[in-house]
């Protein structure tokens, strides 16, 4: 293992002096700076950034690093106002807890799997959840619980009630919909919002269902895979990865879902690392990647 790390993100109304005086912080308790981005939006007036250093001789102890931020923050006057500052502190060693949902596609479960087994996804995984029980044998493989919830109109509701139950039984830091074919309710949304879609197009075209089929018809050139947040409104959350591959008039619709599985591959698994190195950082319907 890495020596461990803190990393702080902030997002907050821009002003002057943000960047100094937040290693200042660092630098006040013999921390060692390893990272620093930063980013200023100047048509939304929004300072982001993200610091990470070595915890290795910094002289609070981590249970205590949030306090002494406040503290130290009201103290010399970081923010002139609270109201709108965003903020988080993380460790690098703590890894984070998935939950992955899935329907019957498994190319994307197989391809978190491994790599989280091979160690390029610092994470748990203890919980498999599908609205289908195709996919229970590889949970199985890999020792990790599998849930089966169907979903129908008239029982969403009592289904969506019981995932939001075994994510707070299971602790669960972040779902990654790994092709799980199912809309979520804006109440689930608003009761855990820490979701991660994958959608088999280059946002924002072809929004929906049917993209490859849609994009034959159309005669495109290039097909595309996007991940990002989800939110109330389908596929228009804000967009983490994104890649895409050329095609030609030769590919059929089946080359076109043979193509972009591939895509969804790699694009679900790069918006997964990005979580779990803490390099997002959400403002409006935006994101600031810090890779």
């Amino acid at each position: 293992m890495p020596m461990p790390t803190m990393t702080l993100s902030i997002s907050c109304p821009d002003q002057r002096g943000l960047v100094a005086k937040l290693a200042q912080f660092v630098y006040r308790y013999n921390g060692n700076i390893v990272h620093a981005d930063h980013h200023t939006d100047a048509v939304a007036g929004i300072f982001l950034s993200r610091l990470e250093w070595e915890l290795e001789g910094f002289e609070i102890p981590r249970d205590q690093i949030a306090t002494t931020f406040i503290n130290y923050a009201q103290r010399e006057k970081i923010f002139t106002s609270w109201q709108g500052v965003r903020w988080q502190l993380r460790a690098s060693d703590i890894p984070y807890r998935l939950a992955i949902w899935v329907s019957r596609q498994d190319h994307c479960l197989w391809d978190l799997l491994l790599r989280q087994r091979a160690g390029d996804l610092f994470a748990e995984i203890p919980l498999i959840i599908s609205n289908h029980e195709h996919l229970r044998p590889i949970a199985e493989q890999f020792g990790i619980d599998f849930h089966y919830i169907p979903v129908t109109p008239e029982t969403k509701p009592l289904a969506e009630a019981k995932q939001l139950q075994l994510l707070k039984d299971y602790r669960i830091d972040l779902v990654v919909l790994a092709k799980y074919m199912q809309v979520l309710s804006p109440e689930f949304i608003e009761a855990f919002p820490q979701v991660i879609n994958i959608h088999h197009s280059f946002l924002p075209a072809f929004a929906g269902a049917n993209p490859y089929h849609r994009a034959y018809e159309r005669g495109v050139k290039i097909i595309g895979a996007t991940a990002h947040y989800a939110t109330v409104d389908l596929d228009e959350g804000p967009i983490i990865e994104q890649a895409v591959v050329p095609v030609s008039h030769r590919d059929t619709v089946a080359d076109l879902i043979r193509k972009g599985k591939d895509l969804e591959r790699v694009v679900l698994a790069r918006a997964v690392r990005l979580h779990l190195q803490n390099r997002i950082l959400v403002y409006g319907n935006r994101t600031a990647v810090f890779a």
